[in-house]
């Protein structure tokens, strides 16, 4: 692991000597599918000297990163601690400073809930050029994905975007709207918190029978979507040992769901245009 005070000379060789100082870029690499990354994003990154990447970039996006960039993995998963926020920050920090380009490269959206606003504060803070790309973010992605549209007429006039678990563990979940039968709420990171979850809006008002989509790594290959209902959430997650990353959509819009209707499950464009011109 780098430590806290990073050693850039001794790990990562600094270019002799630094013109001007680098930039980062805050890029969202969207929810997996290497498809559904930007033009401008896809450009950034084959031009980068630096990629720190967290582990909801999937391996497609990371098989874009050119073999001359430097790349470091600071993604926190179970049984591997990460580098903390403030060791992310200065690591952004110090790669700008030794004249790099640098890609702080983000699953989904780097300013929702991927921590690009703290990140672009102590840049700024630094004299530190910092640009955003936008990317397509889970809940958008992931439900298109399983041909659940988050708003409807007739049933989804509203949708929030929720935190699955807050800064220090348990989620808040305030009555701001949560129990409305005509919003879809989307919890980002909340299988842990999933039973809390829905004790929680059903103490608010939400009917036991709501029904909720869990989708488990929305967009790739291995997408798995499982319906069940609010009261049943926590049986469900436990019977089918559901996993992160994994999204949970609540709501009537969720009854729009049709096994095989997800365009997961079709060809890649790619491999579709190319079987179109065979056939041709």
């Amino acid at each position: 692991m780098i430590q806290s005070v990073i050693a850039l000379d001794e790990r990562f060789p600094r270019r002799e000597p630094p013109q001007t100082l680098g930039q980062v870029w805050l890029v969202g690499a969207g929810p997996g599918d290497v498809e559904l990354l930007t033009l401008k994003a896809l450009r950034l990154i084959k031009r980068a000297d630096a990629v720190v990447y967290d582990r909801l970039v999937g391996p497609a996006v990371m098989a874009e990163v050119p073999e001359s960039a430097l790349a470091i993995d600071v993604g926190k998963q179970p049984g591997r601690h990460g580098l903390t926020q403030a060791q992310i920050n200065r690591l952004l920090a110090d790669l700008a400073r030794s004249g790099r380009t640098v890609i702080r490269l983000k699953g989904g959206d780097p300013f929702i809930f991927g921590r690009g606003g703290e990140e672009m504060a102590f840049l700024q803070q630094c004299g530190i050029s910092c640009q955003v790309v936008p990317g397509i973010t889970a809940a958008a992605g992931c439900a298109a994905a399983s041909g659940i549209p988050l708003t409807h007429r007739d049933c989804a006039q509203s949708l929030q975007l929720i935190a699955g678990h807050g800064k220090s563990g348990e989620p808040r979940l305030d009555d701001g709207g949560l129990a409305a039968p005509n919003q879809t709420l989307v919890f980002y990171m909340g299988l842990k918190w999933a039973s809390t979850i829905s004790a929680r809006l059903q103490s608010l008002g939400r009917g036991a029978d709501t029904p909720v989509a869990i989708i488990e790594n929305g967009t790739r290959p291995e997408q798995r979507v499982l319906i069940t209902t609010l009261a049943q959430l926590p049986a469900t997650l436990a019977r089918e040992q559901s996993q992160s990353p994994a999204l949970l959509v609540v709501g009537e819009v969720v009854r729009f769901y049709r096994e095989g209707d997800c365009f997961n499950h079709l060809l890649p464009a790619s491999d579709a245009i190319n079987a179109a011109y065979a056939a041709c």
